[in-house]
């Protein structure tokens, strides 16, 4: 893969230019040539110490930076950011001073230019890239609904005789765009490693389209998000499960008067095909999840590759304070915040590793993404 260089910093010099005296004056005999008045002009100015003392980091001089993707309208994070700002604030006694940078390249070129000051909420790509950028630092990932991973899954016809990832070697692909981690991104690296090459790709515009497609017949296969169903009776859905519908709810499935898809009274379907039911009220009869992708990690709470670990130390020992107001009080402010389904719909955040990326870092070097893709 052909890497583009990433990154170039830019060092500004302040250059104090001292002003050096004039002659000397003194008195004189002759009247040829009047003498000077001494001035004390002539003398240096006196250098001033603009880089000295700095103001400590969390200071109201010197706020630490938080940085938000701009994936929802500004102004929501902002205002979220700001409900989040005053948690950290009251609970560490530090500064906080909440941005969203022009997109996601910008927020992580200013996360590399303040390896000392910033903190950012990134997407696990965009994690990546800047943890091979400069060295930015993984503390937390997203909790949604229990999981603090997602999945891509794979969409084929339910009549039809595809079995497994393999078989879907030169048959035509349809996928929302090539920019989705789910839907394009990690499906195109698990069908590399089976030794799979798509047929006619068809670029859908969206998950749900992606579903259709298959539904329609426009495609012989898609790729979308994959969310485990939500069971309301009996044991919840969990990882290694079958991802699809039980084979004896199939025929049950339809939307509610809601419009949410229910296989039975308990079973709800909450992948991309539960979005495509207005145009297509049977698409589980009509269509099944062949295979789910492995876990991809959510997105990110990291901090600057220098930021201070006492600091940091602080801030995570506040933020899992503010997030688990949540769990006996639906009205805390952390869903005002960034569990706003709004904003950014954490449910919850929990500890994570630069390790859990490693997945998407091979979706990194086999698709060849850099900054500029983001």
């Amino acid at each position: 893969m052909n890497r583009r260089v990433l990154w170039a910093c830019l060092v500004v010099i302040a250059l104090v230019a001292a002003a050096c005296g004039g002659g000397e004056g003194g008195e004189t005999t002759t009247t040829t040539a009047a003498s000077e008045e001494p001035t004390t002009t002539a003398a240096p100015p006196e250098e001033t110490t603009t880089t000295a003392g700095e103001a400590e980091l969390g200071s109201p001089e010197r706020p630490i930076q938080v940085l938000f993707v701009p994936s929802v309208d500004a102004q929501v994070i902002v205002s979220g950011g700001e409900i989040m700002d005053q948690a950290l604030t009251d609970a560490t006694g530090l500064e906080f001073e909440v941005s969203v940078p022009t997109s996601y390249a910008a927020t992580i070129e200013e996360m590399c230019a303040a390896p000392e000051d910033t903190m950012g909420f990134i997407p696990g790509f965009g994690y990546v890239l800047a943890n091979n950028l400069c060295g930015v630092d993984v503390a937390f990932k997203a909790v949604r609904f229990g999981y603090g991973v997602y999945w891509a899954q794979f969409l084929v016809p339910r009549d039809s005789d595809i079995a497994s990832v393999e078989d879907l070697d030169g048959l035509s692909w349809a996928f929302p765009d090539v920019n989705s981690t789910s839907g394009y991104l990690v499906p195109l690296v698990q069908l590399d490693e089976a030794g799979v090459t798509a047929g006619e790709p068809v670029e859908t515009g969206g998950h749900p389209n992606a579903a259709l497609a298959v539904y329609r017949g426009d495609a012989d296969f898609g790729t979308t998000f994959f969310s485990p169903p939500l069971i309301l009776e009996g044991d919840p859905w969990q990882i290694g499960d079958e991802p699809d519908v039980p084979e004896d709810l199939v025929d049950s499935c339809a939307p509610n008067e809601e419009g949410d898809l229910f296989c039975g009274e308990s079973f709800r379907v909450l992948d991309a095909r539960a979005s495509a039911t207005e145009e297509a009220p049977d698409i589980v009869q009509q269509v099944r999840i062949l295979d789910i992708s492995p876990e991809i990690p959510n997105d990110t709470l990291s901090f600057g590759p220098d930021f201070p670990a006492e600091l940091r130390a602080q801030i995570e020992e506040a933020l899992l304070a503010f997030a688990g107001e949540c769990e006996d009080n639906e009205e805390c402010a952390w869903n005002d915040s960034i569990g706003n389904q709004d904003f950014y719909g954490w449910t919850g955040i929990e500890p994570a590793t630069d390790a859990e990326y490693d997945e998407l870092r091979k979706v990194v070097d086999t698709a060849g993404i850099d900054l500029e893709d983001l």
